[in-house]
């Protein structure tokens, strides 16, 4: 099926070359006209994915409507709390019929929509029954060196993740497909809240012990909240939970872990450390989203507030003797 990407970060570099090389027509879109030619002429992203090939049959463009033009998927790969304003400024673009797949592990922080809601709420009524999101424990570095991983596509209409399951599948990256938009798409966007808070502890030099007690209880967290606004908590055990949390709170190439690793290793504050970065990490906003959604399901994240804590500056020994010291109670208590 022709993809359209949209975004020219890490990963939606790495998913043309993905898609390119499962016989797909795809096109990327980079809304930078400068950037975008230089990638054009140079078949690289110097700036996100220094060093790997983007094949010449792959358009690259800084027009939407030449990306767009007769795309059957359109594949959003832009920074979470950019999501709504890239919508708006392509949705007059999207071809009537073609799929929506958001890729960007997020929640908007000032209305607390998932990704595909925000496709939900600004795109007309002939997308609603074709709107999805993609997510699973996907480095980008890694896909892009050609090693094997696996993703889920969900989307209400179990029909059109099926489709679109099978238009992802490529070589060495297996697509799993569910009609559970919600775990899929807060699993990927909490585990991101946790990447930081294991990042955190690594810097401390804690040992394995504590980074089991922590990604357990992450999971744990992570799980409460989903099941709270409507996920299945299976969902949570698959790729976009339980598998994205291992990758992600494994690996220095996840960005939410290093900023968490920076924090507690460096000296250096939040705002210092996001402005020696290229690239958005996502977390940070998603770590306050968390919170308010936990709010509004009257549910407690103390990890998450621990996380928000070490961002505004708390000292984080005294973050992991509070969370030691609470209240006490039984391992499934929600």
């Amino acid at each position: 099926m022709k993809t359209a990407i949209l975004g020219s970060g890490a990963w939606g570099t790495t998913l043309a070359i993905l898609l390119h090389s499962a016989g797909a027509e795809v096109s990327l879109w980079d809304y930078n006209q400068k950037r975008a030619e230089a990638m054009r002429v140079s078949r690289e992203n110097t700036e996100f994915l220094r060093g790997t090939v983007i094949p010449d049959s792959v358009l690259i463009t800084a027009e939407a409507a030449e990306a767009l033009q007769g795309a059957e998927i359109a594949l959003f790969v832009v920074p979470a709390q950019k999501m709504r304003e890239n919508i708006r400024a392509v949705r007059q673009d999207i071809p009537i019929g073609a799929y929506v797949v958001t890729a960007s592990k997020g929640i908007e922080l000032t209305t607390l929509c998932r990704m595909s809601q925000i496709a939900q709420e600004e795109l007309p009524e002939p997308f609603t029954a074709k709107i999805a999101a993609l997510s699973g424990p996907n480095l980008a570095a890694e896909i892009a060196a050609g090693q094997p991983a696996a993703a889920v596509v969900a989307s209400a209409n179990i029909q059109a993740a099926e489709i679109l399951r099978d238009a992802f599948n490529a070589p060495l990256f297996r697509v799993y497909s569910t009609d559970d938009s919600i775990g899929v798409e807060l699993g990927g966007a909490l585990k991101n809240v946790l990447a930081i808070a294991i990042g955190a502890l690594d810097g401390l030099k804690f040992g394995v012990n504590a980074k089991a007690a922590l990604m357990t209880r992450g999971i744990a967290e992570i799980g409460r909240l989903a099941v709270a606004e409507g996920a299945h908590h299976l969902t949570l055990a698959g790729l976009a939970g339980l598998g994205d949390v291992i990758a992600t709170c494994s690996s220095p190439l996840s960005r939410n872990y290093s900023l968490g690793f920076e924090l507690t290793s460096s000296g250096d504050g939040l705002e210092a450390i996001l402005q020696k970065r290229h690239s958005v990490t996502e977390g940070v906003a998603t770590s306050y989203a968390a919170l308010e959604m936990a709010r509004r399901n009257s549910i407690e994240m103390p990890i998450a507030r621990a996380v928000c804590d070490l961002f505004e500056g708390r000292k984080p020994i005294e973050l992991v003797e509070a969370l030691l010291r609470r209240e006490r109670r039984a391992e499934r208590d929600t």
